[in-house]
């Protein structure tokens, strides 16, 4: 497995606000300030919106006390991914690279994808939603229209992270404000509100249960949250580590608090005006209609969608930096942050535009409850690794989990789990009855789907001592006398990995036999070198040649003559090319030790490159 080093994530930003020493506790509190509140306004969506409404006016204040443990849920693992961030100064994203195979992080990587596309589809409803409330702009092109606010990221992102993170921090204000006032303008009584935090579920409500923590506990935030806590520069020493860990998780404390509270009141709202007048809410355009008559003021359908449109906007930002964030961390492609934006907008808006034009304005409470379902699927992919990586004393030290936090943390991993399980099958359950004879389809391709997505996170699960086979003892092998054979030029394919060190020494080796030069090879195979070939020279690429030329000036001190050449793309057909462009005249390969179904999902490049070329090949194992 060759290890991601890719130095920093969001090298824009990185470290770009500096802490003084001279600052007193205050000031350095307020340095520290504003990484939580990017990650909060996830838990503040319109998908949140719409399971609280409907909760509230199905259930009253009975499902307060799931906000509740959402909450302490949330708090838990962001200050864990924070952590993870500023011990180790990797995201969660790099981290996942640096521990898993990469088809295991490449699947990683595409489901974290996913999960973001469904966090931007709401987004995308919930401001269409806000506009068509607003102005009477249809759903459509409501739409149509956040495409555009793109714009609006590359205006703020231009003024730098401070001032990302101020005007995030007005956003949820805003919320904050208009619900508040929502509250008091509903007059909920205070005593069956304290009822509400008695934790008890029926059957009828445990599915808007299940909603509320997938709609809660979002995974993008994970990776979000273990990158932006790096945009401050600490020192680097166990001291400096261990105090931005405790400014960190006071900013986390306060943050996520300021969305309980969001969170709450909008439920809160919900069971006041709704459930007591035996009204059930299913979607967001409702409660605005019957906000204003039932309170008596125009002015709480104002606030509600001046919340809404905050909502939306502000989540809309931060889904632009955590998609960057999983894109350069697993995969080492960077892209620039608004092209990234427009793209992840373009693949919310393609769908919602279908729906809405097939099954109208109605189709969108669907699509807002779908995106929940899409979120709960990929949740546990970050949350299990995540808990992996900080218990692990190897990588962490002293920051490693303690025992009780472990315990916590993996109760907190089961419920998740096995919630959002329910979630799923509860959804493919009402699809395969919605489809009727049809349903042949959902079970030919979605239920497999599952059923081997399932099987991944069983993999994932498993400690990583369970999931490396043990090294096999080195067998002595005589090495070949190459005195005989005349080489000028001696090609060595270097994958960047553990056995590239037995491989330098065979071709050093006999480059000193024969008095010989030595070009080290090496293909950039990530998600860049695949389509743009030597045009992508991105991060992977410039650190692929550092070390490639670390290796180069080792045998250069030794008197030889030393070349470093990338090559993009494929791995076999680059090095063929990249053989025969330098003349080379014997090669040296390494062998991986795997065969099988690892060669399936390893490749096997020494035998496609050994059958097309006419020089020999040496293999070094």
């Amino acid at each position: 497995m060759v290890k991601n080093t890719t130095p920093v994530s969001l090298s824009e930003v990185h470290g770009s606000v500096t802490i003084a020493k001279h600052y007193g506790m205050i000031r350095r509190f307020i340095a520290f300030a504003g990484p939580a509140y990017l990650v909060s306004v996830g838990y503040m969506d319109p998908g949140n919106w719409a399971t609280d409404i409907e909760g509230g006016s199905r259930f009253g204040y009975q499902l307060l006390w799931v906000i509740l443990m959402s909450n302490a849920m949330a708090l838990l693992l962001q200050t864990l991914a924070a952590r993870l961030g500023i011990v180790t100064g990797r995201d969660l994203a790099q981290a996942c690279r640096d521990e898993y195979p990469k088809p295991v992080a490449f699947a990683l990587w595409i489901l974290c994808e996913i999960a973001i596309a469904a966090c931007d589809l709401a987004e995308v409803l919930g401001t269409a939603i806000g506009l068509n409330l607003l102005f009477g702009m249809p759903l459509i092109a409501g739409v149509i229209l956040t495409g555009f606010d793109t714009m609006v990221f590359l205006l703020i992102q231009h003024f730098g992270i401070r001032k990302m993170e101020f005007f995030i921090i007005l956003l949820v204000s805003v919320m904050g404000v208009c619900f508040g006032m929502e509250v008091l303008l509903a007059k909920p009584a205070l005593g069956e509100i304290a009822n509400g935090f008695i934790p008890r579920l029926s059957t009828e409500s445990l599915y808007i249960a299940i909603g509320i923590l997938g709609a809660t506990v979002m995974p993008h935030n994970l990776y979000l949250h273990s990158a932006l806590v790096q945009t401050r520069l600490i020192e680097q020493t166990e001291q400096g580590k261990r105090q931005a860990c405790k400014f960190n998780l006071v900013d986390t404390s306060i943050a996520l608090n300021a969305a309980f509270m969001v969170n709450a009141a909008i439920l809160v709202v919900s069971s006041s005006v709704f459930f007591k007048q035996g009204i059930v809410v299913t979607e967001i355009q409702q409660a605005h209609t019957l906000l204003a008559p039932l309170l008596g003021t125009a002015l709480a359908s104002t606030l509600f969608v001046t919340a809404l449109l905050a909502s939306g906007q502000s989540s809309t930002l931060t889904g632009t930096y955590a998609g960057q964030i999983v894109m350069e961390g697993f995969v080492h492609f960077k892209m620039r942050p608004v092209l990234r934006r427009f793209v992840t907008r373009m693949v919310a808006i393609v769908p919602a535009v279908a729906v809405l034009a097939l099954r109208g304005d109605q189709g969108s409470y669907e699509l807002l409850i779908l995106s929940q379902v899409i979120l709960s699927l990929q949740l546990p992919f970050a949350v299990i690794p995540l808990i992996h990586f900080t218990s692990d004393r190897e990588r962490m030290g002293t920051f490693a989990n303690r025992p009780w936090v472990i315990g916590i943390a993996w109760v907190s991993a089961i419920i998740i789990v096995v919630l959002n399980a329910r979630l799923v099958m509860s959804s493919m359950t009402d699809w395969m009855s919605h489809m009727g004879e049809l349903s042949i389809i959902l079970w030919l391709t979605v239920v497999p789907l599952v059923g081997g997505i399932f099987i991944f996170l069983g993999y994932i699960s498993l400690p990583k001592r369970w999931r490396r086979r043990k090294p096999k003892t080195p067998v002595e092998v005589e090495q070949p006398d190459f005195s005989q054979h005349r080489f000028s030029t001696i090609g060595v394919a270097i994958d960047l990995g553990a056995v590239d060190s037995k491989v330098l020494s065979v071709a050093q080796t006999i480059a000193k036999q024969n008095n010989a030069r030595v070009v080290l090879l090496h293909v950039v195979e990530g998600v860049g070198g695949q389509l743009f070939g030597k045009d992508a020279y991105d991060d992977e690429a410039r650190d692929d040649y550092a070390h490639l030329e670390k290796h180069a000036e080792q045998l250069r001190t030794t008197g030889l003559e030393v070349l470093a050449v990338l090559g993009f793309g494929r791995v076999p057909k680059e090095v063929i090319r990249l053989v025969k462009e330098c003349n080379i005249d014997l090669l040296v390969m390494g062998g991986h030790g795997h065969r099988g179904l690892k060669d399936a999902l390893f490749g096997t490049s020494i035998s496609k490159v050994r059958h097309k070329l006419t020089i020999p090949v040496l293999v070094a194992q």
